[in-house]
């Protein structure tokens, strides 16, 4: 103990507020009109006189002098000698009286005892003085006073913890002394943030002057901040994008299937959700990646056919593989027949558009009010327009209005406002209403939804929907989709939409991508020349040991479906371009991951038949737009499609072989997992070519920002 008083002794006292002045005056002036009352009596010594008494021998003439009274003087005389009494009182071992108004410990038994009677029959009057003290600095916020609140040997954070845990215990925290029992829990509450609760004085009791304890008793009586309710908190928009879960296309042995079949592909939908996701800083959802449509949003110069007879082309390439170099790719594109503007047929469009509460956002109603406003200065005269709007109700906007009213129809897209659920089954009734009032025979019947993407009201299953499309389709009027938007983007669902209601789907996130896909690509979009086509691919077994198709992970159908003309297909636009590329591993390479049958042989095998020199057999079965019965266009994949290095590959080629990849690295495939960024970046900037519209420029700036955003 008295190395304690020791160590406390010797503690440099933190720098006084006015305030705490102020009281060590009043005490100080308060002891000695005490002393001047007692002067016969002896207290707390054994010397016959008191402590202070040479000092009023010597203060008491001085300030009975008359000249010195209520004299500038005197005050300078006693504001000096009240603080040297002060720090004469705190240095020396006190009396018990002092030890009772100040409320310090000594390790005097008696002044123990009644301490703690003093504490335990008024602890109220006790603390008092201390209570005010904390009052008046509590505007007052020194860095000594929070010094010394500041245990010896304890850090400002373990100070905090200690105190946060004395609070979490209920406020009271266990005091032990020698030989005493636990105190009153403010009393437990002063000794938690002592500079005397130091590691060299663990279980020892001491306690702070009263300026120290009214500090602390300010601290713990503050209340603890209240939990701010969680609903008042800005918390982060859910995001409720939903996208058609589908696992990547594995890597097939040819000895136990060597057909593949799929349908065609020409939407561009997810090359623009990526686009929106990555400038937005993101990386994009896998699932949102679809490799195929990636690929397929650049036009490419691949042969087109002579005439309409034929609606398309198809131009076959072999070439190493920039990822791996033990397989190869085989790379098929189509051009669809190209119909000049003036002899499309006349088009009855419908456009179906969500003006639900969740459009209003500014890449939603606004930006599909441009669009369509662009769509509308592309038709010719005698095409009409009808706008069917869904929130809540559907509601008929416009009814069939001839394109050469052309300021009727702008006026009608502006009025349009956002507000209320989405009702979109209702919609689509409606729309299909209308797109049958207008039907041209031999013409376009389209019906053009626009939306987010949710349909929320009404009978809205996907099987529904899908039910009710393919039902229409059949009559001739076809839906397209129009994405816009993120956050709420129901991608699954206008995927089924559209692939059932012969029709593309697209995802508009500015207003240049309304130009490329509504204007740029009118025909395209609007025109089909060619319904239900499907791919197959016989791969030859004495070449190949195994292939994999790289996306149409949506678009696979099976092996019996090619020729059954009553399933869907894709369609195909005047002008489409469609690309598909298969990675193939040649029979006796590295790369191959299948084991040989131990049982049985390729049937060409086991008839002894001379090694071919194909590779692969291409299938194309389509249907005219008007016809329900399909055609086979076939063709051969030799080594005379070859190239021996990738760079005698055209441009086009190595590009689109550049969006493969990229599209694949977003996706996640192991295939191109250690095939870098930088390595996508130099490959298609190389096979750049001639850029007119800035979209391959574009393209290598995204697969910048996704190096970027990966970390790579």
């Amino acid at each position: 103990m008295n190395d304690d008083l020791k160590n406390l002794g010797r503690m440099t006292p933190p720098t006084p507020s006015s305030a705490a002045r102020a009281h060590a005056l009043s005490v100080a002036m308060q002891a000695f009109d005490e002393s001047e009352d007692n002067s016969k009596a002896t207290q707390g010594t054994t010397g016959d006189r008191r402590q202070s008494s040479i000092f009023n021998r010597l203060w008491s003439p001085v300030m009975n002098r008359k000249f010195l009274a209520g004299s500038a003087l005197a005050t300078l005389l006693v504001v000096p000698a009240a603080a040297f009494l002060t720090l004469e009182l705190t240095r020396q071992r006190l009396p018990v009286d002092t030890v009772k108004s100040t409320g310090m410990v000594t390790d005097n038994k008696v002044a123990k005892t009644e301490q703690a009677e003093a504490r335990a029959s008024s602890d109220s009057e006790a603390r008092k003085p201390h209570a005010e003290v904390a009052l008046q600095d509590e505007k007052l916020a020194q860095p000594g006073l929070r010094q010394r609140e500041q245990p010896s040997g304890y850090s400002a954070d373990e100070t905090a913890a200690l105190l946060n845990r004395q609070d979490t215990q209920g406020g009271s925290a266990k005091r032990v002394t020698s030989g005493t029992a636990a105190t009153s829990s403010a009393e437990q509450a002063d000794t938690v943030a002592q500079p005397e609760m130091a590691p060299q004085a663990q279980g020892a009791t001491a306690a702070a002057p009263a300026l120290g304890q009214g500090i602390v008793s300010e601290r713990l009586a503050m209340p603890s901040p209240l939990p701010v309710p969680v609903d008042t908190i800005a918390q982060p928009e859910e995001n409720r994008d939903r996208f058609t879960l589908a696992d990547t296309n594995p890597v097939k042995s040819v000895a136990s299937d060597p057909i593949s079949t799929f349908s065609a592909d020409v939407d561009t939908a997810s090359y623009s959700f990526v686009r929106k996701s990555l400038m937005a800083g993101e990386m994009p959802d896998p699932d949102s990646v679809r490799v195929e449509e990636m690929i397929n949003y650049f036009p490419y110069d691949w042969p087109g056919p002579d005439g309409k007879d034929a609606p398309f082309k198809a131009t076959v390439s072999v070439l190493p593989t920039p990822w791996n170099a033990n397989t190869r790719l085989i790379h098929v594109g189509i051009k669809g027949y190209d119909v000049a503007p003036s002899a499309a047929p006349r088009a009855n469009l419908v456009f179906l558009i969500d003006v639900s509460g969740s459009m209003d956002e500014p890449d939603k109603l606004p930006l599909l009010k441009g669009a369509f406003r662009l769509l509308v200065e592309k038709l010719k005269p005698e095409d009409t327009v009808s706008i069917v709007t869904y929130a809540g109700n559907a509601g008929t906007v416009l009814e069939p209005t001839a394109i050469k009213d052309k300021a009727k129809i702008l006026n009608a897209i502006d009025t349009l406002q956002p507000g209320g659920s989405t009702a979109g089954a209702q919609g689509l009734e409606a729309a299909y209403a209308l797109a049958q009032q207008a039907f041209v025979k031999g013409g376009i019947n389209r019906i053009m939804l626009a939306t987010d993407g949710d349909f929320n009201v009404g009978p809205s299953s996907d099987d529904d929907l899908k039910a009710t499309i393919a039902a229409k389709r059949k009559s001739g009027i076809f839906l397209s989709v129009l994405g816009f938007g993120r956050g709420n983007y129901n991608d699954a669902l206008m995927q089924t939409l559209a692939q059932n209601g012969n029709g593309t789907a697209a995802y508009i996130d500015t207003l240049a991508e309304a130009q490329k896909t509504l204007v740029e690509e009118a025909g395209a979009s609007l025109f089909p020349i060619a319904k239900d086509v499907k791919f197959q691919v016989e791969f030859n077994p004495q070449q190949i040991a195994e292939y994999r198709l790289i996306g149409y992970e949506t678009r696979t159908l099976n092996r019996e479906d090619f020729n059954n003309d009553k399933v869907d297909a894709g369609d195909i636009g005047s002008g489409h371009r469609v690309t598909a590329i298969y990675e193939i591993t040649p029979k006796g390479s590295p790369a191959v991951l299948n084991d040989d049958l131990r049982y049985g042989a390729a049937p060409a095998e086991q008839a002894g038949a001379k090694p071919s020199g194909e590779l692969a057999f291409l299938k194309i079965r389509y249907k005219q737009p008007d016809s329900d019965t399909s055609k086979l266009i076939t063709t051969p994949v030799t080594e005379g499609n070859a190239v021996a290095t990738l760079d005698q590959a055209g441009q086009d080629i190595r590009f689109s072989v550049a969006v493969a990849a990229f599209g694949q690295k977003l996706r996640g495939t192991d295939a191109v997992s250690a095939y870098p960024y930088g390595s996508i970046l130099d490959l298609a900037s190389g096979a750049k070519g001639e850029d007119g519209y800035g979209y391959r420029a574009e393209f290598l700036n995204l697969v910048r920002l996704a190096k970027s955003l990966s970390g790579e």
